[in-house]
């Protein structure tokens, strides 16, 4: 589990393909991969991944051929930033909201605008998500935990604090990026629960 509170900016500073799957070596600036052992998980922009090869500068990661076809992760190359999230440890803040590291679907940016001291994103998300979206509610974007402020259809948008920007790579989206999107736990729940097809 994570809280979608990105602790780090990493970089790709290698990429082997293996057959159909991907080994990715990613180098760390500020997180400290000190407590970290081979098969610890580690969310890279929102997808867990198990942490191997680790040392102070980086670890290294296997990618399925699964997760790059349905994840960003399929398009990064050598010099990709991605944020970095280890996994919640009994007694951490939850800063954030409870996130899986399963990404739900894709999503694209629509359109990227000032907000004051603040930036307005809106995005795409596919038919089969929109209904988990709700204003006020949560959303995980590349990793980062993000509040929605407005629902349409098929898109949302959401504000990013001059902090956010600094320090996960959402500062750097542009109209047409693809991104990924993991919908709030808790309206999954909600939705099986008021399902009337579930055996009571």
């Amino acid at each position: 589990m994570f809280t979608g509170i990105v602790q780090d900016v990493g970089q790709i500073v290698t990429l082997e393909r293996h057959g159909g799957d991907v080994r990715l070596r990613i180098a760390v600036d500020r997180l400290s991969l000190a407590a970290t052992r081979a098969g610890d998980s580690i969310a890279v922009s929102g997808v867990c991944l198990t942490a191997l090869e680790i040392d102070t500068k980086g670890f290294s990661a296997d990618v399925s051929n699964e997760t790059l076809s349905l994840t960003t992760l399929g398009a990064l190359e050598v010099g990709s930033r991605v944020n970095l999230e280890p996994a919640l440890k009994a007694g951490d803040a939850l800063g954030g909201h409870l996130v899986s590291g399963h990404v739900d679907g894709l999503g694209e940016v629509l359109e990227v605008r000032e907000d004051a001291r603040s930036v307005r994103m809106r995005f795409a998300c596919p038919p089969s998500l929109a209904k988990y979206f709700a204003r006020k509610g949560s959303v995980a974007i590349d990793g980062v935990s993000l509040t929605i402020n407005e629902v349409g259809p098929t898109e949302f948008s959401v504000n990013l604090i001059p902090h956010t920007q600094a320090v996960t790579t959402l500062g750097e989206f542009k109209p047409g990026r693809r991104v990924n999107l993991e919908v709030d736990q808790v309206a999954r729940y909600v939705e099986r629960l008021l399902d009337p097809q579930v055996a009571r």
